[in-house]
Parts: structure tokens; sequence; C-alpha cells
């Protein structure tokens, strides 16, 4: 259960920091087509070396989190992959040269303990690996996650960011979803299994839709819709049909833990919006330049 913990939150670590340099890098690429959703943005950020970095660090981060899921249940992980905010907000700082206030510190603190409750209630992961019914539906809400995409994307402003990001986030939790019911890791026995149909579909529509409203609308929306859709959601998957538990006596630590890890991540998905700020000032503006204050 330790090395669990430990490869949840280094996933964390992975992810907040690639999202720093995905949405440089989403941001300084052409917009597309007036579809709102565009494929062929993912090949047009596939050229910035950033994006290349941030890439590489969601490979690694993907692989702990796959190590995590098979050790804990879907609420720990889920909680400590919200703390992906945190990590961003403070690798962003030096990084995009803005600056944490009292109210995102404070976040970071009730992130992290938020992240401790739960490590101190956590039981081990559920035995139960999902009836075939619930593979298959895993397998259909993943394509839906992908289609309704190119809807959201139609949506005005804010509305349309919040959605992209609540999107990618169910298609995060697709993904959290299907690894537990993987039991049989064998060529044969994964081409059988709806579930890594699913995992496969519902990762690359997470990655398009959270590319896309990272470009085109409020950060603050698509961090907080993506919050809000890879937690909620798994950890009642897990609870209900995969046996997750916690320890004796411990179920209210763990909800409040989850609780203070997702408000502590919300607090932090504002953050964000320096960090566009940030990005769209002119080349030219001096490097020495004080941060921005908040």
């Amino acid at each position: 259960m330790l090395l669990g913990m430990i490869c949840a939150l280094a996933s964390a670590v992975c992810f907040g920091t690639a999202s720093v340099l995905q949405a440089v890098a989403a941001r300084g690429t052409a917009p597309g087509t007036g579809s709102g959703v565009d494929p062929r943005l993912l090949l047009r950020v596939l050229t910035q070396w950033r994006y290349l970095l941030g890439l590489a660090l969601d490979g690694l981060g993907f692989v702990l989190e796959l190590v995590a899921l098979r050790a804990l249940p879907i609420y720990t992980v889920g909680a400590a992959l919200a703390a992906t905010l945190a990590v961003t907000a403070v690798v962003a700082a030096p990084v995009l040269h803005t600056r944490l206030g009292r109210g995102e510190w404070l976040a970071v603190a009730v992130v992290c303990g938020g992240l401790a409750m739960l490590a101190l209630a956590s039981g081990e992961e559920g035995h139960l690996r999902g009836t075939p019914g619930l593979r298959i539906a895993v397998l259909v809400f993943a394509v839906v996650v992908l289609a309704s995409g190119a809807v959201a994307g139609r949506l005005p402003d804010r509305a349309r960011a919040a959605a992209l990001g609540f999107g990618a986030g169910c298609g995060f939790g697709v993904v959290e979803v299907a690894v537990r019911l993987l039991d049989d890791f064998a060529p044969s026995a994964l081409l059988t299994n709806p579930a890594a149909y699913a995992l496969l579909i519902g990762g690359g529509a997470a990655f398009l839709l959270l590319t896309t409203a990272f470009q085109r609308g409020s950060v603050t929306a698509a961090t907080a819709g993506m919050v809000i859709g890879e937690t909620i959601g798994p950890a009642l998957v897990g609870v209900a049909w995969l046996g997750d538990r916690t320890r004796p006596g411990l179920a209210p630590l763990a909800v409040l833990g989850f609780a203070c890890a997702v408000a502590g991540a919300l607090v932090l998905a504002r953050f964000g919006e320096a960090q566009a700020a940030e990005r769209t000032e002119p080349e030219s503006a001096p490097a020495a330049a004080a941060p921005k204050s908040r």
C-alpha cells in the first residue's frame, strides 16, 4: 500500500509538471477549424518540444498511475491525481514567473492534508473485477465522451472550456476504472476485453479535449471541470461495483480527506488563469519583470 501511495503522488508530480509544459505549447499553437475540437491540433502541438517533453512525463505518470491503481482504491488515486493542480501551481511559479498568494498556499496545504487523511484511512483496493456488463458500459461511456467533444467544442466561451474540461476529466476517469477492469494482460485477453478499448478511447479523448480546452478557453473552468470529472464518478464506481473500502472505522476520515483534496484542487484551478495571462504577454516584455501579484 505504501508503494501504491508513493506511485500515486509521483504520478501527480509528473502530470502536474507536464500540464504546465502542455498548456504553454497549446497556447502557442495555431487554432484549428471552426469545429471547436480539431484532431489535427494534436499533430500541430507535437511539433513543439515542450509538448513532447510533457508527453514523456505523462507517459511516466501513467505507468506510475497503473501501479497505484493496482494497489489502492480508486478514490485514493483519484484524489492524489487531483493534487496535480497543486504541483502545477508550484511548478508554474518559477517557470512562468507567477506568484502563489496566501490563498493558493493554503489550498496546497489543504490538498496535502486531505491526501494525508486518505493515506491513513484507505484500505486495500477492492478485489472485485467487475461484470462483463460493466466493462461494456465503460466502453460505451468512453465513446460518448469522445463524441460529446464535438458538441462541447461549439459551446460559447466559458461554458465551452468547462464542458471540454469536464469531458477530459471523464476520459481520465474512464482510464482509472478501465485499469481495474483488466484482470488478464495476455494479448489474447486484452483483445477480447472491452475495458482495454475503453482505456485507449478514454485516454485519447481526454488528451484531445483537454488540449483544446487549454487553447480555446478559460484554464480555470477547464481544470475545475477536469477535477470533478476525474474524481467523483470513478470513486463511486470503485465503491459501488469494485469493492473499494476504507480501513475499519475510518470511513468518515476518508470522506473528509477526499473532500479536502478535491476542494483544494478546485481552489487552485483559478491559478491557471494567471498562467494564461503570463503566456499572452508580448515576447518583448523584459525577462526580469516583477511577478504579477494575485
